[in-house]
């Protein structure tokens, strides 16, 4: 050590165990030339920190030091550590935009690993001929693929569908709570144009002139975008999101910007409670919970949704509509509020498994603004056999709760279908850790909003809501942030191994360990109705709270019930391939929601 240093930190040590003294009086004099810069002696920083402050902060990060050691750790703290917060709380603070994406970027394909289907191909079901309902209710519910038969044919005109769908979202609205902002002028000027377009041969996409409802993360230019939350309800981008863009481009019509649970948590907004058409005394599920109940309740064609943790898989198993959450790296989310940039992934939420398909068709390639964002076929043919596909299902997770009797009356259709049934297993671990990662990412996006009290704002101020976790993660340990990013790589070798053995995985949709591995490896999933269950109580997102219980029933109610197929990595077109021999099986995807 030299002389310089050593005198540096003598004179540290004084000023921290002397009653009142201060760091950076009597500075060293300057390093001889040729002095290497060492650890510890940047300019002092912040409060001082003394061997009592250290040992209340082992209990937040789970740690146990010696006196001794606590004494070393205070003694130079302000020109060792402090100054790394600079960037926040300094003089020469650098405030960070919300397009400032980490440098680090999240890649969910190993070395070695395939890249996805080497065929791009995207083959539709054959049209069968189906006449046009003799309602508009009836025309509602139709999926997408007879939607766009019918606009094709023009026997149904984009007009007509947009209105019919304009009036539904307002008459319902009042039950369901569903929908932030209503874009009736812009929605039947595009459907007019569509309809122009269809007629003089031009015929975009199977897209072309549906009504769509997008969850209000998604920035629309000169149109409120207000992530469901308080602070934001007078946002207005000046841009369209690369998912509304490309959805323009393909000729959907945009009619609502639909509700989504404050910052993407759940179903309550600064509206009040997104509600479930199938049981209006809980909530839709969240955070996709607007999505959700539109889309169930016939008031769009199909809506986009997204997820980080189960936003999607969550209110489409519970509004009974099909979910796709698409490989992280297949939809470019330039344009959506980031809640957690390596996990956040934006999907269709549809009445069939086919409709999603469609949806995710013209989503996918890569983005300026998304370096996540890879270059991957699309193979999917909706008549291609299942025979002999090998899938995956956790033996004890069938017998345990969630899973239903519908989870295992969906492993022996799909036995009967000629899918080979292949038992599988993973690690007993603690997947759970992994949240350490989104709890740190959505505290750094969010990060403004809680310094300056915004917070404060959001109708949900419970301890599972952000405002709390978000207050929480301050506390988190970056050593452990990234010994998580590293056993986050450890389970994604895990899931290889896995889909080395098996086509596709069948699991219960709201498993929490597959909810939670699936979406930090970044594999995609097909939620999608497959029966019905009674339930006594309605259900929450949110934590049990004795002081507000939640509604039971006496006589069981009778809702949806969906189950999960997980697939390789940018293997959305074999999850199709499944999910759409499946749903036939099930015959349960026409049944609609009494009251709409």
């Amino acid at each position: 050590m030299s002389s310089s240093r050593r005198e540096f930190l003598a004179l540290s040590a004084l000023g921290v165990l002397g009653a009142g003294a201060s760091f950076g009086q009597n500075p060293p004099s300057s390093p001889a030339p040729g002095t290497p810069p060492a650890f510890g002696t940047m300019p002092p920083a912040g409060p001082n920190v003394t061997p009592n402050d250290v040992a209340a902060a082992e209990k937040l990060v789970r740690i146990t030091l010696t006196q001794q050691q606590r004494e070393q750790v205070a003694v130079n703290w302000r020109e060792a550590i402090a100054p790394l917060y600079e960037r926040r709380t300094g003089p020469r603070r650098v405030p960070l935009a919300d397009t400032d994406a980490p440098y680090s970027l999240w890649n969910p394909t190993l070395p070695g690993m395939s890249r996805g289907p080497q065929k791009n191909r995207f083959l539709r079901s054959a049209y069968h001929e189906r006449k046009l309902p003799a309602t508009d209710e009836e025309i509602a519910f139709a999926p997408v693929a007879d939607l766009s038969r019918w606009i094709e044919r023009r026997e149904l005109t984009s007009v007509r569908l947009t209105q019919i769908y304009l009036d539904r979202l307002r008459r319902y609205d009042d039950k369901l709570h569903c929908v932030i902002t209503l874009l009736p002028e812009q929605a039947l000027a595009a459907a007019r144009q569509a309809d122009y377009d269809i007629e003089h041969g031009l015929q975009r996409s199977p897209l072309h002139g549906i009504p769509w409802g997008a969850k209000d993360l998604l920035d629309t230019a000169g149109i409120p975008t207000t992530y469901g939350a308080e602070p934001f309800r007078n946002r207005i981008p000046a841009e369209d999101a690369t998912v509304v863009r490309r959805l323009t481009a393909a000729g959907a019509i945009l009619v609502a910007k639909l509700s989504m649970g404050a910052l993407a948590l759940n179903d309550v907004w600064f509206g009040g409670q997104t509600k479930n058409p199938w049981l209006l005394e809980e909530g839709s599920g969240g955070s996709s919970a607007g999505p959700a109940a539109a889309v169930s309740a016939g008031l769009v064609g199909f809506a986009m949704g997204s997820e980080t943790g189960g936003s999607i898989v969550g209110p489409a198993m519970r509004c009974g509509v099909t979910g796709l959450r698409p490989t992280f790296g297949r939809v470019p989310r330039t344009g959506a509020m980031t809640l957690c940039w390596s996990l956040d992934k934006l999907g269709p939420m549809t009445r069939s498994v086919e409709d999603a398909l469609l949806v995710l068709h013209p989503l996918g390639g890569p983005d300026d603004g998304d370096l996540c964002v890879a270059d991957r076929n699309l193979d999917f043919d909706a008549a291609a056999p299942v025979k002999g596909l090998r899938l995956g299902y956790f033996p004890r997770w069938m017998q345990e709760s969630p899973a239903t009797d519908v989870d295992r009356a969906a492993l022996e259709t799909a036995r009967q279908l000629g899918f080979q049934p292949v038992e599988v297993s993973l690690p007993d671990w603690p997947y759970d850790s992994l949240e350490l990662i989104l709890f740190a990412e959505s505290a750094a996006s969010f990060e403004e909003l809680a310094l300056k009290g915004g917070l404060d704002q959001l109708k949900m101020q419970t301890p599972d809501a952000w405002p709390n976790t978000f207050r929480q993660s301050r506390f988190l340990s970056a050593v452990d942030f990234v010994q998580a990013d590293r056993f986050r790589r450890k389970v994604a070798a895990e899931m290889a191994r896995i889909f080395s053995q098996v086509d596709l995985l069948l699991v219960p949709s709201l498993r929490d360990e597959m909810l939670t591995i699936s979406n930090f490896t970044g594999h995609p999933s097909l939620t999608f109705r497959a029966g019905f269950i009674g339930v006594n109580q309605a259900r929450s997102d949110w934590a049990p709270d004795p002081v507000h219980p939640l509604p039971s029933f006496k006589k069981p109610r009778r809702v949806p019930y969906g189950v999960t197929l997980i697939g390789p990595l940018f293997g959305e077109g074999l999850l199709g391939q499944a999910g759409v021999a499946l749903e036939k099986a099930f015959a349960v995807a026409d049944e609609r929601p009494a009251g709409f």
